[in-house]
């Protein structure tokens, strides 16, 4: 049985989240959280938890669309944000504070279950893209790392490149650490050892 996504609709008209709280029903979707009182938004989503988000609102204000979007960029989840109306800032905005989805004048119910889909599927994306990245800095680090510590041993113990990467090598099997942690902690000891 898959899994039942939890949705919280942050929206200050009753009737405009009622359109879509109907969309998501129809759609199987369920539980629906409704709040209407945006001032309850960061103490409430917290005891919700929600896996996705959509957030209408009908008349945006910079300080409102701020808020939403320092919102988003602590929750870490999937959010569709449906506006009436928006200028290219507040779109720029949007997307930097990792909004998924921004659809400006578009709230009709059987939209809503299209555009949540599509707002989780670009959420996902993203989020593999950037646990790719941080994959690949760390990965980098270490590199750098172990280049460093190589250079020690070759300068200090006289040995060759891959003389120096065996040791690192051998040693991190023996300790049953990775290349990385030995080299650093080489690079440390060295650094405490330079009068």
């Amino acid at each position: 049985m898959p899994h039942t996504l939890s949705i919280l609709v942050v929206d200050d008209n009753r009737i405009r989240a009622s359109i879509i709280e109907d969309g998501l029903r129809e759609a199987g979707h369920g539980p629906v959280h409704v709040i209407t009182e945006i001032n309850e938004v960061a103490s409430r989503i917290g005891e919700i938890a929600p896996d996705v988000v959509i957030i209408d609102l009908e008349n945006p204000n910079r300080d409102m669309l701020e808020h939403f979007f320092a919102l988003s960029r602590v929750l870490q989840r999937p959010i569709a944000m449906f506006v009436d109306r928006a200028d290219p800032g507040s779109i720029e905005a949007a997307v930097e504070a990792g909004v998924s989805a921004y659809v400006v004048d578009g709230l009709k119910k059987e939209r809503v279950k299209p555009i949540l889909d599509m707002a989780i599927s670009r959420f996902n994306a993203f989020s593999r893209l950037r646990g790719e990245l941080a994959a690949a800095r760390s990965e980098l680090e270490d590199r750098k790392t172990v280049e460093k510590a190589k250079g020690i041993l070759m300068r200090t113990r006289g040995l060759s490149e891959d003389e120096a990467y065996s040791l690192l090598r051998k040693t991190a099997m023996n300790q049953n650490r990775k290349i990385a942690e030995i080299a650093q902690s080489l690079i440390t000891a060295a650094g405490l050892l330079e009068p």
